[in-house]
């Protein structure tokens, strides 16, 4: 099993009023196209505008990227905002460097 850097992320819209789950292996890149997809209804964080960083968590396996990424789906909104204010209490809009 080869290792790597895989990250689960949450991000939200401007107003905080949707949270989206996702795992990625580039989060820059990955944020990038969240961006680019604002506002296109063809997928969920598009259609709500979810391009803003609020958590994220490093793997070094894609296995277990995806179970976590499947874990983190099921919570609900009180959870997962709870998960989140642990690591920022303030819900602050993370920026992620290259």
């Amino acid at each position: 099993m080869k290792s790597h850097n895989y990250f689960v992320y949450i991000t939200t819209n401007p107003g905080k009023t949707v949270l989206y789950v996702g795992v990625t292996n580039d989060l820059v890149v990955r944020l990038e196209q969240h961006k680019e997809n604002r506002g296109k209804p063809e997928t969920f964080a598009g259609r709500y505008y979810c391009y803003k960083l609020l958590y994220y968590e490093r793997h070094t396996y894609v296995q277990y990227a995806i179970e976590r990424e499947k874990e983190l789906k099921l919570l609900s909104r009180e959870q997962k905002l709870e998960l989140i204010r642990k690591e920022n209490p303030h819900l602050q809009f993370l920026k992620v460097e290259d």
